[in-house]
């Protein structure tokens, strides 16, 4: 059965829905690791109830005794933060030399990790055939970064949209600019609140997440 690693940075609830669905066999993976960029994600709580080995790496450590002034050197620190992310995934400790016991993943999907991956991420990890996927609250070529939903959401109350939805995508350094696996629309309502909206947008995410990483798994 194929690893997966999960990158989360919040509450984990999509996370929550891959355990979910592995625990009930749907999921067509072992999730064996998460690696958080927040060292109070409740998403990490989930996973040490669930059994699963969790990490965390945070950019703020890397940062750490530095100014927002000083660019460069954040700059050159965020890089080292990647690289380090990078071996961290294929050889499970952020230097570039297999740890012991340690097995990359097949696959690593991003449930909430608000970090954008660089080329120093992502090329390391095309190079060790580790494929990642992102669960991202919009549609193709729509609203991408941060904020998704709420822009989606101000766009539908506007007039200029009557459709929203989810996707899960492939990784590019392109933010949320990767090949779309799996698209689910939303019908965007002017009567509907912000929080009603995200309500439904984080129900059908729960669901697109784990179809999702199993076309994925399929596909490896």
């Amino acid at each position: 059965m194929p690893d997966i690693t999960v990158l989360i940075s919040g509450s984990g609830s999509n996370l929550q829905a891959l355990i979910d669905a592995e625990a009930s066999g749907v999921l067509k993976g072992k999730i064996t690791q998460v690696i958080s960029s927040s060292e109070t994600a409740y998403g990490l709580e989930r996973a040490q109830k669930a059994g699963i080995v969790c990490k965390t790496h945070t950019l703020k450590s890397y940062y750490k005794g530095t100014t927002k002034e000083q660019k460069l050197e954040r700059q050159k620190r965020r890089e080292q933060f990647n690289k380090d992310l990078a071996n961290l995934l294929i050889y499970g400790h952020t230097e570039s030399k297999q740890d012991s016991g340690y097995k990359k993943p097949d696959l690593i999907v991003c449930a909430g990790w608000m970090l954008i991956l660089s080329p120093a991420v992502l090329h390391p990890l095309e190079e060790a055939n580790v494929k990642i996927i992102n669960l991202h609250p919009a549609l193709p070529g729509a609203f991408d970064g941060t904020h998704a939903i709420e822009r989606a959401w101000k766009a539908g109350q506007d007039g200029e949209i009557s459709v929203g939805g989810v996707m899960i995508h492939k990784v590019i350094a392109e933010v949320d600019r990767g090949e779309p696996i799996l698209v689910k629309e939303l019908e965007l309502k002017k009567e509907e609140t912000l929080e009603q909206y995200e309500e439904r947008v984080h129900s059908v995410e729960h669901k697109a997440i784990v179809e999702g990483s199993n076309i994925a798994l399929e596909n490896l």
